[in-house]
């Protein structure tokens, strides 16, 4: 024990922030998403294919909002459990 380095041995102070990787992925992956969006958004209204735009546009407002309202999540699975009768505590 005496041969390893300090910085091998000691510990972290602070554990995993998962509140810290989920703002680090929501400020990297939603750019490439609203650019995805906007790019295939486009390309249907230059093909006029108007259904097909409104489809996606409901889609991807879908996936916004589970993206960027994490909570939603936590909401929507407390809210199936108690419709399906599972105590949420």
């Amino acid at each position: 024990m005496a041969s390893i380095p300090i910085e091998i041995v000691a510990a972290p102070d602070d554990g995993f922030d998962p509140d810290g990787l989920a703002d680090w992925l929501r400020g990297f992956f939603g750019p490439l998403f609203l650019v995805t969006v906007s790019i295939v958004a486009i390309f249907f209204l230059f093909t006029r294919e108007i259904t097909r735009f409104a489809q996606f546009i409901v889609l991807a407002i879908g996936i916004g909002v589970v993206f960027y309202v994490p909570s939603i999540i936590e909401t929507a699975a407390k809210a199936i459990a108690t419709a399906l009768g599972v105590d949420g505590n």
